[in-house]
């Protein structure tokens, strides 16, 4: 669990008011709106219309506007999509990338934050969104975070999922509490909902302990006999995501990439099958 309030510079938010934001957001996002409240922050991505990932991100509200905590090198390609689908709806939709800045910390705030817990896990901790002219912080990074987020196995947007081509179930988004399956139609609900009720995963986002420098993200994660079986994605100090072919792939056992050596483990929320 975090205890010092841990900056995440790499986050930024989207604001949207307006009296048909929410009704916006229900047709579009994987997760029900409708869920959301002061007190309970919301975790949801944005498909292609065939169910591949293109953006997750973080909702929380007060005072009748959405703030979507998303991430900051790709709010641009969220904000366009989000102005395309807007249409006729009375949505103001404002890039708040400069106006605020975005903490992981171990508990809620009261000093004017606006402050929800990450619906992922509870040992996440809260979230907490605080205007940029009070965010004070010197040369604190997001370590602590990546640390934490790692020890539980979690993947990190686009530092893992390969946009327009991962499906979100094979990024445990059902597991982490990022999908609502009795919400209705969203964009690429039909693929989403197919992909749970009609055939099994055959590749999935998973933690690996690394021994060894570890590999460049995309390097090839290889068997005994050379045989490939997935490849790496994000990690730090001695933790990362593998994306594996889980026909091919068995916890505890060990796999190598470029010079280092991965094992996968079962995180606490993930059910043996």
């Amino acid at each position: 669990m975090l205890t010092d309030p841990i900056p995440l510079p790499n986050r930024a938010i989207i604001t949207l008011s307006g009296p048909d934001r929410k009704s916006l957001l229900q047709g579009l996002i994987t997760n029900d709106i409708n869920k959301l409240s002061a007190d309970n922050s919301l975790y949801a991505a944005l498909l292609t219309p065939q169910g591949k990932y293109l953006h997750d991100f973080f909702i929380m509200e007060r005072d009748d506007i959405l703030y979507l905590d998303c991430e900051r090198d790709r709010l641009a390609d969220l904000f366009r999509r989000l102005m395309m689908y807007r249409l006729r709806a009375e949505v103001d939709i404002v890039d708040c990338s400069t106006k605020y800045t975005i903490f992981a910390a171990g508990t809620s705030s009261n000093d004017g934050a606006i402050s929800a817990a990450d619906p992922r896990h509870p040992d996440m901790g809260y979230r907490l969104i605080l205007s940029a002219a009070k965010a004070e912080y010197s040369d604190r990074d997001a370590a602590p975070y990546d640390q934490l987020r790692l020890s539980l196995g979690l993947p990190d947007g686009s530092r893992d999922f390969d946009v327009d081509k991962t499906l979100i179930l094979e990024g445990n988004m059902e597991e982490l509490h990022g999908v609502d399956f009795d919400k209705g139609c969203y964009v690429g609900q039909e693929v989403t909902a197919r992909m749970k009720h009609r055939t099994s995963l055959k590749k999935r986002l998973l933690p690996v302990t690394v021994e060894g420098d570890l590999p460049a993200r995309g390097t090839e994660i290889t068997d005994e006999n050379g045989k490939k079986v997935g490849d790496i994605r994000s990690g730090f100090q001695g933790r990362a995501m593998g994306y594996f072919r889980l026909a091919h792939m068995t916890f505890g056992k060990t796999y190598h990439c470029d010079t280092a050596t991965l094992t996968p483990w079962r995180p606490d929320w993930l059910k043996e099958e």
